[in-house]
Protein backbone atom coordinates (compact mmCIF):
# COMPACT_ATOMS: atom_id res chain seq x y z
CA UNK A 1 0.00 0.00 0.00
CA UNK A 2 1.05 2.99 -0.80
CA UNK A 3 1.16 5.89 2.19
CA UNK A 4 2.19 8.74 0.52
CA UNK A 5 0.12 9.72 -2.21
CA UNK A 6 0.97 13.03 -5.12
CA UNK A 7 -1.88 14.11 -6.44
CA UNK A 8 -2.32 16.31 -9.98
CA UNK A 9 -5.48 19.06 -9.98
CA UNK A 10 -6.42 19.90 -13.23
CA UNK A 11 -7.46 16.77 -15.81
CA UNK A 12 -7.30 14.43 -12.11
CA UNK A 13 -9.60 15.67 -9.15
CA UNK A 14 -11.53 18.18 -10.82
CA UNK A 15 -12.31 18.44 -14.77
CA UNK A 16 -11.56 22.46 -15.14
CA UNK A 17 -12.64 22.40 -19.06
CA UNK A 18 -15.10 25.81 -18.91
CA UNK A 19 -12.64 27.38 -16.83
CA UNK A 20 -9.35 27.04 -18.77
CA UNK A 21 -10.45 26.89 -22.19
CA UNK A 22 -12.46 30.13 -21.39
CA UNK A 23 -9.70 32.32 -20.22
CA UNK A 24 -7.52 30.93 -22.67
CA UNK A 25 -9.60 32.08 -25.13
CA UNK A 26 -9.88 35.39 -23.92
CA UNK A 27 -6.19 36.10 -23.58
CA UNK A 28 -5.90 35.11 -27.26
CA UNK A 29 -8.71 37.51 -28.46
CA UNK A 30 -5.70 40.18 -26.94
CA UNK A 31 -4.13 38.94 -29.78
CA UNK A 32 -6.18 38.92 -32.23
CA UNK A 33 -6.78 35.26 -32.32
CA UNK A 34 -9.99 33.57 -32.44
CA UNK A 35 -9.80 29.85 -31.10
CA UNK A 36 -12.64 27.17 -30.14
CA UNK A 37 -12.91 25.90 -27.08
CA UNK A 38 -12.67 22.61 -28.16
CA UNK A 39 -9.29 23.43 -29.49
CA UNK A 40 -7.82 25.13 -26.19
CA UNK A 41 -8.20 22.17 -24.06
CA UNK A 42 -4.43 21.00 -24.75
CA UNK A 43 -3.74 24.32 -21.79
CA UNK A 44 -4.65 21.68 -19.27
CA UNK A 45 -2.01 20.54 -18.18
CA UNK A 46 1.27 21.76 -19.37
CA UNK A 47 2.77 25.38 -18.14
CA UNK A 48 0.81 27.93 -19.49
CA UNK A 49 3.58 29.97 -21.37
CA UNK A 50 4.42 26.80 -23.06
CA UNK A 51 0.97 26.80 -24.24
CA UNK A 52 0.75 30.05 -25.64
CA UNK A 53 4.35 30.08 -27.60
CA UNK A 54 4.40 26.20 -28.75
CA UNK A 55 0.13 26.48 -30.22
CA UNK A 56 -0.05 29.95 -31.14
CA UNK A 57 3.43 31.25 -31.41
CA UNK A 58 3.43 34.12 -29.48
CA UNK A 59 7.37 35.20 -28.29
CA UNK A 60 7.66 34.34 -24.64
CA UNK A 61 7.05 38.29 -23.72
CA UNK A 62 3.75 37.78 -25.34
CA UNK A 63 3.01 34.93 -23.78
CA UNK A 64 3.44 36.17 -19.88
CA UNK A 65 1.95 39.13 -21.02
CA UNK A 66 -0.94 36.47 -22.31
CA UNK A 67 -0.89 34.40 -18.82
CA UNK A 68 -1.43 37.79 -17.44
CA UNK A 69 -4.84 38.40 -19.60
CA UNK A 70 -5.83 34.49 -18.67
CA UNK A 71 -5.94 35.48 -15.15
CA UNK A 72 -8.10 38.60 -15.50
CA UNK A 73 -11.14 35.94 -16.44
CA UNK A 74 -9.66 33.13 -14.81
CA UNK A 75 -9.15 34.47 -11.33
CA UNK A 76 -10.83 38.44 -11.10
CA UNK A 77 -13.89 36.52 -13.14
CA UNK A 78 -14.16 33.76 -11.16
CA UNK A 79 -13.45 31.89 -14.33
CA UNK A 80 -11.83 29.18 -11.82
CA UNK A 81 -14.65 27.84 -10.21
CA UNK A 82 -16.18 26.93 -13.71
CA UNK A 83 -14.79 23.43 -12.82
CA UNK A 84 -16.05 20.45 -11.08
CA UNK A 85 -15.17 17.46 -9.31
CA UNK A 86 -14.80 14.63 -11.06
CA UNK A 87 -17.62 11.67 -9.77
CA UNK A 88 -16.05 9.58 -7.10
CA UNK A 89 -13.28 11.65 -6.38
CA UNK A 90 -14.09 12.79 -2.87
CA UNK A 91 -14.88 9.13 -1.84
CA UNK A 92 -11.48 7.82 -2.90
CA UNK A 93 -10.10 10.25 -0.85
CA UNK A 94 -12.10 10.03 2.24
CA UNK A 95 -10.74 6.34 1.85
CA UNK A 96 -7.54 6.95 1.45
CA UNK A 97 -7.64 9.48 4.51
CA UNK A 98 -9.37 6.51 6.53
CA UNK A 99 -6.61 4.31 5.46
CA UNK A 100 -3.93 6.77 7.18
CA UNK A 101 -2.48 8.08 4.18
CA UNK A 102 -0.72 10.92 3.27
CA UNK A 103 -2.37 12.72 0.82
CA UNK A 104 0.12 15.53 -1.32
CA UNK A 105 -0.95 18.04 -4.27
CA UNK A 106 1.27 18.81 -6.48
CA UNK A 107 0.41 20.83 -9.07
CA UNK A 108 1.42 23.47 -11.64
CA UNK A 109 -1.16 25.43 -10.86
CA UNK A 110 -0.43 28.75 -9.14
CA UNK A 111 -0.67 27.48 -5.31
CA UNK A 112 -2.92 30.56 -4.47
CA UNK A 113 -5.47 29.17 -7.04
CA UNK A 114 -4.84 25.70 -6.31
CA UNK A 115 -6.06 26.32 -2.89
CA UNK A 116 -9.06 28.45 -3.42
CA UNK A 117 -10.68 25.87 -5.96
CA UNK A 118 -9.96 22.66 -3.17
CA UNK A 119 -11.92 25.00 -0.46
CA UNK A 120 -14.38 26.06 -2.93
CA UNK A 121 -15.10 22.42 -3.70
CA UNK A 122 -15.00 20.53 -0.52
CA UNK A 123 -11.63 19.03 -1.21
CA UNK A 124 -8.74 20.86 1.21
CA UNK A 125 -10.35 18.41 4.48
CA UNK A 126 -8.50 15.44 2.53
CA UNK A 127 -4.93 17.07 2.11
CA UNK A 128 -2.24 17.23 4.32
CA UNK A 129 0.17 19.02 1.86
CA UNK A 130 -0.05 21.22 -1.48
CA UNK A 131 2.32 22.19 -3.34
CA UNK A 132 2.09 24.50 -6.61
CA UNK A 133 3.63 27.07 -8.81
CA UNK A 134 4.47 30.37 -7.74
CA UNK A 135 2.43 33.73 -9.68
CA UNK A 136 5.99 34.71 -11.10
CA UNK A 137 6.33 31.61 -12.91
CA UNK A 138 8.47 29.95 -10.23
CA UNK A 139 8.12 25.91 -10.49
CA UNK A 140 5.98 25.52 -13.52
CA UNK A 141 7.14 22.51 -14.60
CA UNK A 142 5.97 19.22 -12.86
CA UNK A 143 8.99 17.96 -11.83
CA UNK A 144 9.76 21.48 -10.23
CA UNK A 145 6.96 21.12 -7.82
CA UNK A 146 7.35 17.48 -6.50
CA UNK A 147 10.94 18.38 -6.20
CA UNK A 148 10.14 20.95 -4.52
CA UNK A 149 7.38 19.10 -2.29
CA UNK A 150 10.39 16.62 -1.35
CA UNK A 151 12.11 18.84 -0.78
CA UNK A 152 10.14 20.77 1.75
CA UNK A 153 8.20 17.09 2.81
CA UNK A 154 10.69 14.53 2.46
CA UNK A 155 8.95 10.94 2.50
CA UNK A 156 9.81 7.33 1.76
CA UNK A 157 10.00 7.15 -2.18
CA UNK A 158 9.48 3.57 -1.65
CA UNK A 159 6.39 4.01 -0.32
CA UNK A 160 4.95 7.01 -2.64
CA UNK A 161 3.26 7.32 -5.54
CA UNK A 162 2.29 10.13 -7.98
CA UNK A 163 -1.36 10.48 -9.54
CA UNK A 164 -2.16 12.05 -13.17
CA UNK A 165 -3.60 12.79 -16.31
CA UNK A 166 -0.88 13.67 -18.89
CA UNK A 167 2.86 12.68 -19.45
CA UNK A 168 3.62 15.99 -17.32
CA UNK A 169 3.34 13.97 -14.49
CA UNK A 170 4.32 11.18 -15.57
CA UNK A 171 8.04 12.66 -16.45
CA UNK A 172 7.89 14.93 -13.21
CA UNK A 173 7.11 11.54 -10.74
CA UNK A 174 10.09 9.79 -13.02
CA UNK A 175 12.61 12.69 -12.79
CA UNK A 176 12.13 12.60 -8.87
CA UNK A 177 12.39 8.50 -8.59
CA UNK A 178 8.38 8.37 -8.14
CA UNK A 179 6.17 5.62 -9.93
CA UNK A 180 2.91 7.20 -11.39
CA UNK A 181 -0.38 6.17 -12.04
CA UNK A 182 -1.91 7.33 -15.34
CA UNK A 183 -5.42 7.92 -15.07
CA UNK A 184 -8.14 8.10 -18.32
CA UNK A 185 -10.69 10.15 -17.17
CA UNK A 186 -8.59 13.46 -17.51
CA UNK A 187 -7.00 15.03 -20.36
CA UNK A 188 -4.30 12.39 -21.84
CA UNK A 189 -5.13 9.22 -23.36
CA UNK A 190 -3.31 6.14 -23.33
CA UNK A 191 -1.34 6.25 -26.19
CA UNK A 192 0.40 9.69 -24.52
CA UNK A 193 0.50 8.19 -21.06
CA UNK A 194 1.89 4.63 -22.60
CA UNK A 195 4.62 6.59 -24.31
CA UNK A 196 5.56 8.81 -21.08
CA UNK A 197 6.01 5.02 -19.20
CA UNK A 198 3.41 5.46 -16.82
CA UNK A 199 3.70 2.60 -13.93
CA UNK A 200 0.16 2.22 -14.22
CA UNK A 201 -2.97 2.95 -15.89
CA UNK A 202 -6.33 3.54 -14.40
CA UNK A 203 -9.59 3.45 -16.44
CA UNK A 204 -11.94 4.52 -13.41
CA UNK A 205 -11.76 5.07 -9.50
CA UNK A 206 -11.98 1.52 -8.91
CA UNK A 207 -9.32 0.83 -10.79
CA UNK A 208 -6.99 3.45 -8.97
CA UNK A 209 -7.54 2.61 -5.75
CA UNK A 210 -7.14 -0.85 -6.59
CA UNK A 211 -3.75 -0.04 -7.36
CA UNK A 212 -3.16 2.58 -4.54
CA UNK A 213 -3.62 -0.05 -1.87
Amino acid sequence: MYRHIFFDLDGTLTDPFMGITRSAQYALSKYGIHAELTDLKRFIGPPLIDSFCEYYGLTEAQAKQAVEYYRELYRDGGAMFDNRVYDGIPGLLSDLKSRSCELILATSKPIIFARQILEHFGLAEYFDYTFGCELDGRRTRKSEVIAYALECHPVDLSSSIMVGDRLHDVEGAHSNSLPCVGVLWGYGDRPELEKARADFIAGDMLELEKILI
